[in-house]
């Protein structure tokens, strides 16, 4: 796809979406069935059944997928896919590369071992290592776009509001 391409393809909504906000906030789902077997529970993804269970530091034996590993996962799938549109729509060439998430975790608190170690992740780093001939320039403002339109790396950032219900 090249930038006459993606601007064609996003007209229509960015139009629709300036004439009537109100259609451009869509409300995404996940859901979860607890599995019967362990401690674990299976995920329906966009295009795979995906059974989640606990990391190896909290117990697991490393055959299920871990949580956090999935959060990692979506933050590189959503900033690769922001860095492929900014990329196109400001006509750059990446001809490939690599995006990587790692993240520390500090399991004391998700094991409830010290009250004051935090749960969740203390600190998550995202890299790209690019195949492209861009300058020094170009590169910054990739980084700037997708950071600002990568909505996983945002929501991560910017500690979205939470709530949750149990019936």
């Amino acid at each position: 796809m090249d930038t006459t391409e993606l601007r064609k393809l996003q007209a229509p909504l960015k139009d629709r979406y300036r004439e009537t906000p109100e259609s451009a906030v869509v409300t995404m789902k996940s859901e979860a069935e607890l599995s019967d077997v362990g401690v674990s529970c299976k995920v329906q993804t966009g295009q795979a059944l995906v059974e989640a269970g606990l990391h190896p530091a909290a117990g697991g034996d490393g055959t299920l997928a871990c949580s956090g590993d999935m959060l990692l996962d979506a933050l590189v799938a959503c900033a690769g896919v922001t860095l492929r549109a900014v990329a196109t729509s400001l006509g750059v060439d990446v001809r490939g590369g690599t995006i990587r998430a790692e993240g520390d975790l500090d399991f004391r608190g998700t094991l409830g071992v010290d009250k004051l170690a935090p749960v969740g992740f203390r600190a998550v780093r995202l890299a790209f290592d690019l195949d492209t001939d861009a300058d020094a320039e170009q590169l910054a403002t990739l980084e700037k776009l997708t950071e600002r339109y990568c909505v996983v790396f945002q929501t991560l950032k910017n500690a979205t509001e939470m709530s949750t219900t149990f019936g």
